[in-house]
């Protein structure tokens, strides 16, 4: 069921951004791992009878978490590597079917097979479903979804800043008159090497070069805010 399982996701992804954002780094690897496996499932990896007993089993893990938070208002200690290592496990797996089956794909399709009458188009098709966001208050008038800032920041291409034109060559000094000063020559050449350095720098201030694990930092931290604030 779609919509079940993009109910699920969207919960395990607000745990795990809400717990990194109040620093809680047990609950947040967990949720973490959990929120990768059901990523894939909605990518279209097959759903077997271990994958739901194991998120189950991780949801149960979250929920004991959860409750000696409460208890004792701090998080208990242990790092839940024995379900992590079987979600990131089964992850890797299930990309590995999934591409096994895609280059199957075209050796399949050159062996001879009877010509079929294609089904109507009208029988295939389903009912659309609306996912709803659990655990977030209606957006008010100026406010931006999740979702929209997400895709926002997955749309934007790292700017590469520009490469500052060559220098211009300097103007060759008149042949007359002969008795012209040296120095009055050499004024314009050092009159256009300034101009080409401030030409330099305005196009260089126009970008800026930004680490790519600087930009991951930055969008999870904006995501992590924008949940917190859907909570209030």
């Amino acid at each position: 069921n779609a919509k079940i399982l993009d109910n699920i996701f969207r919960l395990v992804h607000t745990i795990k951004g809400t717990c990194g954002f109040l620093g809680l780094p047990r609950l947040e690897a967990l949720a973490h791992a959990g929120e990768t496996l059901m990523g894939k499932f909605r990518d279209g990896m097959p759903v077997k009878a271990e994958a739901v007993t194991l998120i189950l089993s991780s949801i149960d893990r979250i929920k004991e978490i959860l409750g000696g938070l409460e208890a004792t208002e701090a998080e208990p200690e242990g790092n839940d590597r024995d379900l992590i290592d079987q979600l990131e496990a089964m992850v890797e797996h299930g990309m590995a079917a999934m591409s096994g089956s895609t280059q199957s794909m075209p050796a399949a399709a050159e062996e001879d097979v009877p010509v079929v009458e294609a089904p109507s188009v009208q029988a295939d098709m389903t009912e659309g479903t609306l996912v709803v966001q659990t655990l977030e208050r209606p957006l008010r008038p100026g406010e931006v979804s999740l979702d929209e800032l997400e895709r926002a920041f997955r749309e934007t291409e790292t700017e590469v800043a520009a490469p500052a034109p060559a220098a211009k060559p300097a103007a060759a000094a008149p042949a007359t008159p002969a008795a012209e000063p040296t120095e009055a020559a050499k004024k314009p050449v050092r009159k256009t090497a300034a101009e080409d350095v401030q030409e330099g720098d305005k196009i260089a201030n126009q970008s800026i070069r930004v680490n790519v694990d600087t930009l991951e930092h930055l969008m999870t931290m904006v995501s992590e805010l924008v949940l917190t604030r859907n909570q209030l």
